[in-house]
């Protein structure tokens, strides 16, 4: 095989907000909570990036996306005022809610349609233990795990995707980075690889109003998974 996929997964591949919001939801009423799960998902999910940026632009040494969701998650708590509610077990109980979310309904047909045309693996933010975790409870059946831990940089820095190129063993003109939001997929092509937008108009809940269309001509656009597997099979 001549090719890699490598995916974007928070969104692209698994909705967290249904995930992360379950999880929550469950701890809530075990503590009599009444904090929407939803809410409270969206508002530490909205410190994720600044997190990140700290280390991609500001200076902080790089840590794992399991450290950088568990400050956040300390923070959202102390946000909503219910910290008090919930002890440090409980605390690593919520955060490990990343590694335990559903599968958009397209992508175990999809992946492995894509794996007959290429390797596949995870360029993702997430470390290599939550990816792991992840691919088990989600049934992703990688060929590797490639990414932000590897680069010790978060997306969307240059070296993230380079690296997990030359990991592959892949120039970059070789990789597919498939990705539902149009920044990954801009620093993805100004890295050198090909480009696949495949759009989740729910990953934010149904008011979403971001990465709704594909904002540039990336290499490939589909509607899912299934679609880009049999646009790239049709021109191979």
């Amino acid at each position: 095989m001549n090719r890699a996929f490598i995916f974007d997964v928070f969104g692209t591949l698994v909705n967290w907000r249904e995930g992360v919001a379950t999880i929550v939801a469950l701890a809530f009423k075990e503590n009599g909570i009444t904090v929407d799960p939803y809410t409270f998902a969206d508002a530490w999910r909205a410190r994720y990036d600044p997190a990140m940026e700290r280390i991609r632009v500001q200076g902080r040494s790089y840590v794992a996306l399991d450290v950088l969701h568990r400050e956040n998650l300390d923070a959202t708590l102390t946000e909503f005022g219910i910290g008090n509610n919930f002890s440090n077990d409980d605390r690593e109980g919520l955060n490990q809610s990343w590694e335990k979310l559903p599968v958009w309904t397209d992508v175990h047909d999809g992946l492995d349609r894509l794996k007959l045309l290429g390797f596949v693996a995870p360029c993702s933010n997430a470390s290599i233990a939550l990816s792991m975790r992840l691919a088990r409870f989600a049934g992703l059946n990688w060929d590797s795990i490639v990414g932000a831990e590897i680069a010790q940089n978060y997306k969307p820095a240059r070296e993230v995707y380079l690296s997990s190129c030359k990991t592959l063993g892949f120039e970059p003109e070789n990789v597919v980075m498939v990705a539902a939001h149009n920044a990954d997929l801009v620093a993805a092509r100004l890295a050198g690889l090909q480009t696949a937008f495949v759009v989740r108009p729910n990953e934010y809940g149904a008011a979403q109003t971001v990465d709704l269309i594909p904002e540039s001509d990336w290499t490939y656009v589909a509607k899912d998974l299934i679609d880009l597997a049999e646009q790239v099979k049709s021109l191979s």
